[in-house]
Parts: structure tokens; sequence; C-alpha cells
């Protein structure tokens, strides 16, 4: 997935968004920070949110189904991945991937995992705690195989 991928999808997911949470286009737009025309603009598919609205829209309504539907659960580890490149964090313990992920191999403790909808990795620890994850499967690899050596 790429920026202008992840864009596109928020920008036709916003008015089944905006009708989830029952808002108005004008306190939609509120919300966003952006005009009720440009609101609109996006909605009849005229116009882009662009990168940062799309990001504030996702972050703002990051308990909304249609996001999770769309992108497949956690928004930030997709947003992140398409900000930094091969973005290596220490986090919470995930789910271990038993909704949105196909587990590709496991070895020493350690998990690669897909996402099914946006396609992107990660490896998860024994505590199925993310390691890293991207979009990019060379990256991926090269560090499994350094975790599992």
């Amino acid at each position: 997935m790429t920026r202008e991928e992840f864009i596109k999808k928020v920008d036709e997911k916003l008015k089944l968004i905006r009708t989830e949470k029952g808002y108005t286009q004008d306190k939609m737009a509120e919300i966003l920070g952006i005009s009720k025309k440009t609101l609109v603009q996006v909605e009849k598919e005229r116009a882009s949110l662009g990168w940062s609205v799309a990001i504030a829209a996702c972050v703002i309504f990051k308990d909304s189904e249609i996001l999770e539907l769309t992108f497949g659960g956690d928004i930030d580890e997709i947003i992140i991945s398409l900000s930094f490149a091969n973005e290596q964090r220490k986090y919470a313990p995930t789910l271990g991937g038993k909704v949105w992920w196909n587990n590709i191999k496991s070895e020493k403790g350690f998990t690669l995992q897909q996402n099914i909808i946006s396609n992107h990795y990660r490896i998860l620890d024994s505590d199925n705690r993310r390691i890293c994850y991207s979009f990019e499967i060379e990256y991926i690899d090269k560090r499994f195989k350094e975790l599992t050596e």
C-alpha cells in the first residue's frame, strides 16, 4: 500500500464514517478542520483529503468499524509504516493476529505475519509484542533471519 492508496481508501470511506458516527457534514468538517465545501467535494469523489487530514480522520475515528474493516485492524501500524520506512518500536502485546493476520512462519519464539487486508507484514515475539512492521518483505525477511539465527 502506498500513501496515495491509503488516502484514496479514506476518501472513499469518509461519508460512511460520518454516517456511522451520526455527524452532519458541518460537524464532520469542523472535526477534521476542513471546510464543508471540501468535505462535500471529497464525499462526491471530486477532491481528496490529502495525507494530513486522512491521518487525522483515522486517528480521530480509530474506533470506526468502517476503518477497521477497510484496513484490517490497527490503523496506527499502517500509518507508521507509511510514514517511516521499516519502523521498530516496543509495543504492548497484540492479540496475536487472530483476526486480521495470516501466519507466514514461526521460529524460535518469533512469528512473521501478513495482514489480510492491507498486506503489510509484522514480526511478533513470543508474548505477541510487535518487533517491527513494514510493507517491504525483503526488510521483514532480513529482520526475521536476524532474530531467529
